[in-house]
Parts: structure tokens; C-alpha cells; sequence
């Protein structure tokens, strides 16, 4: 009797993988990256969503952008104050490896003529000089920086790094949407896009012998050491700070690179070099890839209004002491009027054509071509030559002229005869599609595609293999009506050949062990410092209002505290600056000051909002050298249970799991020290406050009962004493007890180990003021009895407490108006 075979499950990945693509399929046009691409790879790549997802699409989503939100990826739209997750889509853009190279040459190409181009802008000329292009392309552009004429980049190169946004016809070919040339932002999304990516899709690579992205990272890295002066030089990523919207990426690229993650106000210029601002006194920096407005970099070579820029850097510069990449100036290409030009520009410095052609442009600037978009402006986009808004588009960066208004397209018209310069004409450029995953359906959309390109070790261009893909929101396949995009994708490029495993870490045998974990720009100690206090700041005024709400207020809590204990309470919180004195203390009172000290916002309360809201932004302004695990507990949402004490309570277990990941993950570098440091202090003022005005001579059982509380030493205390409460004993443990870790004793010691640890700037081997003051107050607690402490001594250890804080930030936190001939600093 024959066997019959066994019938194929009804719900294997391959299967749902064959069904998602027909259902897309029989939707998608012919142009669609599917339809057209390896049916294969595609394949290949759904069975691998398909195993993880089953048939669910919606999980599929889901998931990859939940490994995105652990990876730390996210963005701020200018104007808002909060980040938003980074939109991953779970399905890549599948491109060969044959169709990969020939955009890689184009790359290639295009970085090259960009180069000579530039080089010959700021130094000979001669492209003007004979008419290829005209003068006021290039002074009329507000990306010239004239200063720069005749300035030779240290290094050899004025681009270092540089993107592309491509877009792909519906037949196919691919040409170039913009060029990223001053500050390209996008790298650190396609390898954040690839690490989420891969976590969902684990299979996919080797498979498909998909292409990594650590070669380029690898290549990049290496250019910018190569061209620095010193063998070992310094390299740091300059950012605008925590309020650009690309912030986070650049967080993460420094963290993958191993770069000092630095602001302007982190570096000084003197005698014609860099340094950062450390710990450790001024350290000579190497190299920066700046990621701010060459405008900004420098008040005294460009805008003199900028806050943010490095006064002095281009004199360094100039120097040839300090590698900018990109040069300062290279923007100039990027206006959409050079895209008239480089056509002919390419078949003349290159002896042939691009290979990866332009959007077709007219630069109205010249007659001819102004009246061609004029006579064609129905059939035309209209845009700024140099990307800066323009009387006739107002608020908008380019306009599809069939959708002018009769009176707009006059305005538009009117301005043009007046400024022709300010106007370039665009055809339309209709956009391929892709899948992406809306809910729990795979639709089309149009999508485009950012490409990287950066110099390595030797000065050759490398080319990132895939970059990132952004998916527009609707399905119109205009690339002027897509914008930047809703979604992202990978993109990855497949082939025949083996894909070496490369990682940025270094071999295992063939790196030297390192115990010094590096630089520390003083900006970042002070973050650390402050971000500490601020924890433990509301940490102790949410147990001030834990204690006033679980003894004076909830009924189910035994018996209230005496009116004098609760005023004294109410003392503690009023003092902070959390809330107003209440008018009485009865319930109704008392609940409405609680409620202020914890909840109130933006009404010029220190609040615990308020302190939660001040370190979530040291947070976010560290968050290269802080974990997924402590950004996400900073970034949680404000507690919305119904009862203010079941608020507390949920927030005071979130500041424990904070504390617990500082204490249990974090190395003992100086970052640390400087955390934990900012702790101990703001907990002994604390400890060192309430023990003055709970715990002398006449204090009530009450008082002593939420002294305890207050220093989180009940259990301690009943432990330890049997016969009941009584004040001495009370003030030992709490204040004087160096084996009680919530003690003031505890706190001194540690500050003055921490203190002891630091670098140490002066070789005189005379004590420096913070050694000092360390010194005074331990000697002022260790030498004092339970009995007979008093509140003078005290106020003194809190005096004390606030000039040891002085005492750090003058001598580690160095400001921009800190000397930078300061007796002590080092040139390193």
C-alpha cells in the first residue's frame, strides 16, 4: 500500500510568507521594490517575520519597534519638549547586490566631484574664474563662508562624511533627491534600524549573506584618526546639545564609536589648539564631527550672537591643529541650484556623466532657464535656490505649481521677476513603493533612500551598504508630497558571497587591557553630580510627604501626629520651596500642600514633578553614558493612581529601582563618583536638617518617631533598641551611627572617600579646597556625641555641606567663563 506524503502545516512561515506577498502583490503597481526585486530574497526575508510573528503583521510591528524603544532610539520634532520613539517597520528594503554596486559607484562619483568641486570654491576658483559656474551661486548662497577662502583643511579633505537621499523610479532607476553635506544626520538611525531589525529577524543575515554595517563605522573611524597630527589622537562628536532633534542618534553614534559625545561649551581654544574641558584639567582634543551649524561653530569667525559655538576654533583650525568634519562651508553645494550644474560640471572634471543623475532643475537665475518654469510651472516644482525661505513660497520649502491658487501663483510669479536668483524649477519626481505594515495589513508606500558615504584610513570613500529607507504616510508617490517620511526601514543588501563577521570590537587577542575608563568632560561630572542630587532631592521630600499623608492624614495608618510634630513636617516641605504654608492643619489643608509638593508643575514649585522633570533632562543630556534601563525610569510618566499615597509610594519605589541601578550597574569610574557623591551630600543635608529639628533636646516621641521615619531607621532602631524610644539613642543611629547607611555619618564617610578619589589637579601635595572642606566636616561628625550634639553644630556640617559643593563645582565643573590660565589645569 502506498504512503501518501505528509500534507505541508496549513501554518508554517513559508506559508504565511506566499500568502503576504500574493494579497500584496495583486495591490501593489508594477514599479513596487517587490514586484520588481529578487522574489527570493523577498521570500526568504516574510518566512523569517513570519516564524517570529506567525500570521500577526500587528505583532510583527510591534515587536521590532519594542526592540527599538530598548535600543534608546528616538527623535524630537523642533517645538516639542518630549522625544518621540523612532518608527521602525519590520519589513526591509531587499536590494541585490549587482543593483547595490552600481549605486555604490554613483556614490562614489558623486563625493569626488563634490570634493574638487568645493576645493576649488575655496581655493583657486577657477570654476568661476571660467564661467562653469556662476559667481553668485556661490556668494549668493548663505552657506559660504568667506572667511574660509585660501584656508587649507587640516587633513587634506574638506568632506569627511557625506549622505545622499535617493529616490527609485517606478521603472527602476534611482536619482538624486538632495545632497547632505554640512552636518548628515541619519547614520546613527540605520544602525539603530539594522540592530532592531536583526533582533527581530535573526535568521535573515546569514541567509542572505546580508552586508553589515561595522566596516563602514570601522572605515569612518579610522579616516578621522588618520588625518590627526598624533598617533592616538582624541576624537569627539560635537552636538547642538539635547534639544536637537537628531540628539539621540548622535548619543548613540558616539557611544558606538567610541567618541567624546561634547558641546561647545566642553571645549576651549588656546594657543591655536582644542581642548576638553575635563576632570582632569584642559585635554587636547584631535578631531571633531560636528553635527552643528557651521554658522554656530565659531563667534568669532562667523555669528557673533551664537551661545553654542567654541570662540577661537577656526584660528585652530586655520592652524591646522584640529580636523573639522565636514569642513565649515561645504553647504554651499548643497542648494538645489547646484543641481543644475553638476551635470556638466561631472562630464567636465570627471570625462563622464553622473551616474547617478539629478532631479532635472532650472536655476531661474539665468534667463533661458527661468522662462522654461515659468512657461512650464503646471508641470514644474518650485523651490528655493538655496533653501532659505523666500517671500513668494512663505513657510513652505517647495510647491507643486498645479496646486498654486490663482492668486498665489501670481505672488509666486511677481517675486520670481523680482528675484529670479532665489528660484529653481524641478520636475516631478514620481517615487517607487515598498511594504510596510499599516495595523495589521501590508500596503505600498513611497519610499526614499538616504545612502552614507565616508572617507577611511587610506582618503577612499566607503560606502555604507543599504543606509535607511523613509516610507511616506500616504500613498501619493510624489517625492515633494512625501517629505520626510512617517516610517523607516532597513535596507538590506544580499548577495552570493560570504559576509565576514566584523565588529567594531577588537579582536580578542589584539587589544590591551584597559582599567581607565577615559575622559571625563567636566560637563558630564556635573550632570552626574546634579543628577544625583536632584534624585535624592525628591526622595527625601517625597518621604516628608509620605510621612505627613500616612500619620496626620490616612485614617487607616494608627494614630495622627501631635499638631506641633506636623507643623514642624509641614516646615520641612514648605522650606524646600515644594509648596505654600498652608493656612491650617487640618485634613483638607494639609492634603492640598501635599499635593502641590509632589504633583505641582510649571507654577514655580520644587516639586517632585518638578525634580523629576530637572534630572529626566540631565537624563537626556548624558544619555551616552547612561543605560536603556535608567533612561526609561527617568522618562516614565508621572504616577496616575488614584490616591496621593498610592502615588508616592509608586514613585518611591521607582526612585529605589534608580538607586539600585546606580548602585549594582554602574562602574566606579569618576562619573559614578560624581553621582554618588551628588548623593551623599544632598541626603547628609537632609539627614543633618531633620536630626536639627526633630531631634534635640525636648523633642516629643512623635518627633523621634518620624526622625526615624525621615531617615528610613525604624526597623533599625526597634532591632537594635527594645525598651522603647527615647531621644539619644535616636540621634545616634540616625546622625552618628557610620554602620547605618541612611546615617549622616555614613553619608561623611563616603563623601570623603569620593572626595580622596578624585583627580587631584595641583602636584604641590597641599590639600585643595574640597579636601579640605571633606576633611573639616568628617572631623566635625566624628568627633561628636549623641548627647550633647546641638543644633549650632549641626547648622555648622550643613554650612559646611554647601561650601564642600562650592568647593567641587569651581574646582571640576569648568564653565565657559571659568579661566582657562586657572593655577592647576593641565595641557594634555
Amino acid at each position: 500500500m502506498a504512503i501518501s506524503p505528509t500534507p505541508a502545516p496549513l501554518f508554517d512561515a513559508g506559508t504565511h510568507a506566499k500568502r503576504w506577498m500574493e494579497d500584496y502583490g495583486a495591490r501593489a503597481t508594477r514599479g513596487d521594490a517587490l514586484a520588481q526585486g529578487a522574489a527570493d530574497a523577498w521570500a526568504a526575508m516574510f518566512e523569517e517575520l513570519a516564524a517570529v510573528a506567525g500570521d500577526d503583521l500587528g505583532h510583527a510591528r510591534e515587536r521590532v519597534q519594542r526592540h527599538a524603544a530598548d535600543i534608546g532610539t528616538g527623535f524630537r520634532v523642533i517645538g516639542e519638549a518630549d522625544e518621540r520613539p523612532w518608527p521602525v517597520s519590520p519589513v526591509p528594503l531587499m536590494i541585490g547586490a549587482d543593483e547595490w554596486t552600481e549605486i555604490e559607484r554613483g556614490i562614489v562619483q558623486r563625493a569626488a566631484l563634490f570634493e574638487t568641486i568645493v576645493a576649488d570654491i575655496y581655493g583657486p576658483g577657477r570654476l568661476v574664474d571660467r564661467g562653469m559656474i556662476p559667481a553668485t551661486l556661490v556668494t549668493g548662497s548663505p552657506y559660504f563662508l568667506r572667511p574660509l577662502v585660501g584656508m587649507e583643511p587640516p587633513g587634506g579633505h574638506h568632506l569627511n562624511f557625506v549622505a545622499f537621499d535617493l529616490g527609485r523610479g517606478p521603472t527602476g532607476e534611482w536619482r538624486v533627491l538632495a545632497d547632505h553635506l554640512r552636518a548628515p544626520a541619519g547614520a546613527g538611525y540605520a544602525l539603530e534600524n539594522r540592530l532592531a531589525v536583526s533582533r527581530t529577524l535573526g535568521g535573515l543575515q546569514d541567509r542572505l549573506n546580508v552586508r553589515r554595517h561595522a566596516p563602514f563605522f570601522a572605515a569612518f573611524r579610522a579616516g578621522l584618526a588618520a588625518a590627526c597630527k598624533r598617533a592616538e589622537p582624541r576624537i569627539g562628536l560635537l552636538t547642538p546639545g539635547r534639544f536637537n532633534p537628531s540628539y539621540a542618534e548622535q548619543a548613540h553614534l558616539a557611544r558606538y564609536l567610541g567618541l567624546l559625545l561634547v558641546e561647545g561649551a566642553d571645549l576651549a581654544a588656546l594657543e591655536d589648539r582644542v581642548y576638553v574641558r575635563t576632570i582632569d584639567g584642559l585635554k587636547r582634543i584631535d578631531a571633531l564631527w560636528r553635527r552643528l551649524d557651521p554658522r554656530l561653530l565659531d563667534p568669532l569667525a562667523f555669528d557673533s550672537h551664537s551661545q553654542i559655538g567654541v570662540p577661537g576654533l577656526i584660528d585652530s583650525y586655520a592652524a591646522g591643529n584640529v580636523v573639522l568634519a565636514n569642513a565649515p562651508g561645504v553647504g554651499v553645494l548643497e542648494s538645489p541650484a547646484f543641481a543644475a550644474f553638476l551635470p556638466q560640471l561631472a562630464t567636465r572634471l570627471t570625462g563622464e556623466g553622473l551616474r547617478l543623475p539629478n532631479i532635472a532643475t532650472w536655476w531661474c537665475g539665468q534667463p533661458r532657464e527661468r522662462a522654461r518654469a515659468e512657461e512650464d510651472l503646471d508641470r514644474l516644482i518650485v523651490a528655493p535656490a538655496f533653501g532659505q525661505p523666500t517671500l513668494g513660497l512663505p513657510g513652505k520649502d517647495a510647491v507643486t505649481g498645479a496646486d498654486l491658487s490663482p492668486q498665489q501663483r501670481a505672488d509666486l510669479l511677481d517675486d520670481i521677476a523680482r528675484r529670479p536668483q532665489d528660484y529653481v524649477g524641478q520636475e516631478i519626481v514620481r517615487l517607487s513603493t515598498m511594504p510596510v505594515v499599516v495595523g495589521d495589513t501590508m500596503v505600498a508606500r513611497p519610499f526614499t533612500l538616504r545612502v552614507f558615504a565616508a572617507r577611511d584610513g587610506k582618503g577612499e570613500w566607503s560606502v555604507m551598504a543599504g543606509g535607511f529607507a523613509r516610507i511616506g504616510e500616504h500613498a501619493d508617490d510624489r517625492a515633494t508630497v512625501m517629505g520626510e517620511g512617517l516610517w523607516s526601514a532597513d535596507v538590506c543588501v544580499f548577495g552570493g558571497e560570504v559576509v565576514a563577521p566584523v565588529s567594531l570590537l577588537p579582536a580578542a587577542d589584539s587589544a590591551g587591557i584597559r582599567r581607565n575608563p577615559g575622559t571625563l568632560p567636566s560637563r558630564v561630572a556635573d550632570n552626574f553630580y546634579w543628577l544625583g542630587r536632584y534624585l535624592e532631592r525628591g526622595e527625601a521630600l517625597l518621604s516628608a510627604i509620605r510621612v505627613m499623608l500616612g500619620n496626620s492624614i490616612d485614617a487607616d495608618a494608627g494614630a495622627a501626629l501631635a499638631s506641633e510634630t506636623v507643623g514642624r513636617l509641614v516646615g520641612q516641605i514648605v522650606s524646600s520651596g515644594a509648596a505654600p504654608h498652608p493656612h491650617t492643619l487640618r485634613r483638607a489643608d494639609l492634603t492640598h500642600t501635599a499635593r502641590t509638593a509632589m504633583e505641582s508643575l510649571g507654577e514655580g514649585w520644587q516639586s517632585v514633578a518638578e525634580i523629576n522633570r530637572h534630572a529626566r533632562a540631565i537624563g537626556d543630556g548624558s544619555r551616552d553614558r547612561l543605560s536603556a534601563d535608567m533612561m526609561r525610569l527617568l522618562d516614565a510618566p508621572f504616577p496616575t493612581h488614584r490616591g496621593l499615597l498610592d502615588r508616592a509610594g509608586s514613585l518611591q519605589r521607582r526612585y529605589a529601582a534608580i538607586a539600585g541601578l546606580s548602585a549594582e550597574h554602574m562602574g566606579r569610574t569618576s562619573a559614578w563618583r560624581f553621582h554618588d557623591l551628588g548623593r551623599r551630600i544632598e541626603r547628609a543635608v537632609a539627614i543633618a536638617r531633620a536630626t536639627r529639628v526633630f531631634g534635640m533636646p525636648g523633642a516629643t516621641a512623635d518627633d523621634l518617631q518620624t526622625l526615624l521615619d525621615l531617615g528610613d531607621s525604624q526597623i533599625s532602631y526597634r532591632q537594635r533598641y527594645l525598651t522603647g524610644i527615647a531621644r539619644v539613642p535616636v540621634v545616634d543611629l540616625v546622625a552618628l551611627d557610620p554602620g547605618n547607611p541612611r546615617s549622616l555619618a555614613y553619608q561623611v564617610d563616603c563623601i570623603a572617600a569620593h572626595v580622596s578619589a578624585l583627580p587631584v589637579l595641583a602636584d604641590d601635595g597641599m590639600a585643595e579646597p574640597q579636601q579640605a572642606e571633606a576633611t573639616a566636616i568628617h572631623a566635625l561628625v566624628a568627633t561628636a556625641a549623641a548627647a550633647t550634639l546641638d543644633a549650632n553644630r549641626l547648622g555648622e556640617i550643613e554650612r559646611r555641606l554647601g561650601q564642600l559643593s562650592d568647593a567641587v563645582a569651581r574646582r571640576y565643573f569648568l564653565q565657559g567663563a571659568e579661566p582657562l590660565r586657572a593655577g592647576g589645569l593641565t595641557l594634555a
